[in-house]
């Protein structure tokens, strides 16, 4: 199968794009790097260190993609504005933004501290803030773009210890609809995709036992990879979807149905 072929043999063509994928260091982030590159995207990724995300780069470089990495925390405005300025002077269009930088700082709400409620926020769901409307700006300009935000099936239903990671999650729901509609005359989509457990850094370190009962939970009984959620960003970003916004789609195996 070509490397632009999703699994059900639809070719998307994303030659001449230019993505800017957060978090694109390890698992998810990785994946949608990785998945926008071999369908001829030119990635942006965007992580907190460098060296961190040199082994993205390179998978895509060795792949014969093209790729840039920028160093940056998408808490902080002013990082953001910078590496969105950078890439569009580089580029001189963005077409694609993933916003997948996400943390956690898990513990019950009682308990839960000012700092673990507030940097799980300001990731998670500012840090989508400041790129959209950074690079919602260059979409608006060229009249065309592709936005999808990562939020997680923690934002549809809730996860005790988590109250920090699902309100976050549940406010790029809210966020992905309404922009969606601010940003639909100018040819720009927004949509999100909700993971469910996937096999990560964050799951890996789970018990068995745990990871066992998550399973029986799940129709198709097995955990996500990162590779089922990047394939429907995938999707979410191509032409094709010009039709598609405000739309926010659970890949989690069955699990919320």
């Amino acid at each position: 199968m070509p490397a632009n072929t999703n699994s059900s043999g639809i070719v998307v063509d994303l030659k001449g794009h230019t993505a800017i994928v957060t978090g694109a260091s390890r698992g998810i982030g990785r994946a949608v790097a990785l998945r926008l590159a071999a369908c001829g995207a030119t990635v942006a990724g965007v992580s907190r260190s460098l060296a961190g995300l040199e082994g993205t780069l390179q998978a895509i470089r060795d792949a014969g993609g093209e790729a840039v990495g920028f160093e940056g925390d998408v808490a902080k405005s002013e990082d953001v504005r910078k590496i969105v300025d950078a890439v569009e002077e580089k580029y001189q269009k963005i077409q694609i933004l993933v916003n997948n930088a996400g943390i956690t700082r898990d513990g019950l709400m009682l308990r839960m501290d000012d700092d673990a409620w507030r940097d799980v926020i300001e990731t998670n769901l500012s840090g989508a803030f400041y790129f959209c409307r950074a690079a919602g700006a260059v979409m608006m300009r060229g009249r065309y773009g592709r936005i999808i935000n990562i939020s997680s099936v923690s934002g549809l239903m809730g996860n005790p210890g988590q109250a920090n990671y699902s309100a976050s999650k549940a406010g790029l729901i809210g966020f992905t609809k309404t922009i969606a509609r601010e940003l639909a005359s100018r040819g720009i989509t927004v949509n999100a995709v909700a993971p469910g457990f996937i096999t990560t850094d964050m799951t890996d370190v789970l018990p068995e036992k745990i990871k066992t009962e998550v399973k029986e939970r799940i129709p198709v009984r097995r955990l996500g990879t990162p590779e089922d959620i990047a394939e429907a960003v995938c999707f979410f970003a191509s032409p094709g979807a010009s039709y598609v916004t405000g739309q926010i789609i659970a890949v989690d195996g069955g699990m919320t149905a």
